[in-house]
């Protein structure tokens, strides 16, 4: 009988190679997928619209947030009354064939309180088990929550920067917008826009967050001509990857809204275009279908559906999926009035 020891080198090319075998027959493991350069999207008709009451006269629903959380989907987003104030709002669903009757909870009737409030973001900062409801009043500021599916528990705005730092008074004449929190593992990172071209960005730790902002140096984190980089920035992680996804709003020829999309190993780093032109968008009327008809040409502020709630705003990059605000292509007049609607793309040319 051959012995044990004789036997070791045949027993461990033998592990070796099932392993190998093992590694090239298995199925591919969708988190490794990489961002494709190029993108196309599948429309939805509005799926969400305004519900107004007797004491909201609401004309849009528009800049949805979004996560899917204990078996259902919880969508924040900003109403629009006739008489031009801005105002958040809430609802939850667990199919999304049931987000057009689902009933929409006016976040004004809360702490939140009245006033100008808009651009919701939400997610979970797991450090210390408490949602957070991102948005501007004019500073950005936030809300906190320990029950996600409660309106009435968030706590009164309370704000990141109290003022508006120089660099945005210099460069953005004052005026900032579309505030986004991504954090990695050591720091949190927020993003903001000025309608002029800039994308700012400050950051804190993690363990300071979210006090350490009102200290924080603000600074450009990059920049371009007033309409190609407008505003609604979102930032994620891409799953199984050291990738950052940054989208961002444009205004096109025609004046229709579309999505550009750069890429980054680090929230601090350099900014990489992705899919850049109004020709070739990351979402936009030149990459979008309506199997249902084209109820809009503009593909506006929204946010991809993540594959999970906490602070690191992680994406899968299999079949993408943006909830966004859309119009009636003949509507116009002013900003506040137009009648935004919801709905949702679907990507087509995933690889995964």
């Amino acid at each position: 009988m051959t012995s044990l020891r004789a036997r070791i080198p045949a027993l461990v090319a033998s592990a070796l190679l099932f392993t190998l075998l093992s590694t090239a027959l298995a199925p591919a493991d969708a988190s490794a997928q990489e961002l494709p350069t190029e993108f196309q999207w599948s429309s939805s008709g509005p799926l969400i619209a305004p519900q107004p009451d007797a004491a909201h006269d609401i004309v849009s629903v528009k800049d949805p947030t979004v996560v899917h959380h204990d078996g259902a989907w919880h969508v924040f987003a900003t109403t629009a009354n006739t008489d031009g104030a801005w105002h958040l709002t809430y609802l939850t669903f667990t199919d999304w064939d049931q987000a057009g009757s689902a009933r929409q909870h006016h976040l004004d009737t809360t702490p939140i309180g009245p006033g100008y409030r808009a651009a919701p973001q939400v997610f979970y900062f797991a450090p210390q088990q408490m949602w957070y409801l991102v948005y501007q009043t004019g500073p950005p500021s936030y809300s906190t929550n320990t029950d996600i599916s409660d309106p009435d528990g968030w706590t009164a705005p309370r704000t990141f920067i109290d003022e508006v730092p120089p660099i945005v008074e210099e460069n953005g004449d004052g005026f900032w917008l579309d505030f986004w929190v991504t954090c990695d593992t050591a720091t949190c990172h927020l993003f903001a826009s000025d309608d002029n071209g800039h994308l700012y960005r400050a950051e804190t730790s993690a363990g300071s967050f979210p006090d350490g902002f009102a200290g924080a140096e603000t600074e450009i984190a990059l920049e371009d001509g007033k309409y190609d980089l407008f505003e609604a920035s979102n930032v994620y992680k891409v799953a199984g990857s050291d990738t950052y996804l940054l989208i961002v709003e444009a205004i096109g020829a025609s004046g229709r809204r579309y999505f550009r999309s750069w890429t980054s190993t680090a929230l601090d780093g350099q900014w990489t275009p992705l899919a850049a032109t109004e020709g070739a968008p990351f979402a936009g009327a030149a990459n979008v279908d309506f199997p249902a008809g084209r109820w809009t040409e503009d593909i506006s502020h929204g946010e991809l559906i993540r594959s999970g709630t906490d602070q690191a705003m992680e994406i899968d990059p299999c079949g993408l999926r943006y909830l966004y605000q859309g119009m009636d292509p003949s509507s116009g007049g002013d900003y506040s009035q137009l009648p935004w609607r919801l709905g949702l793309l679907t990507q087509t040319n995933s690889a995964c």
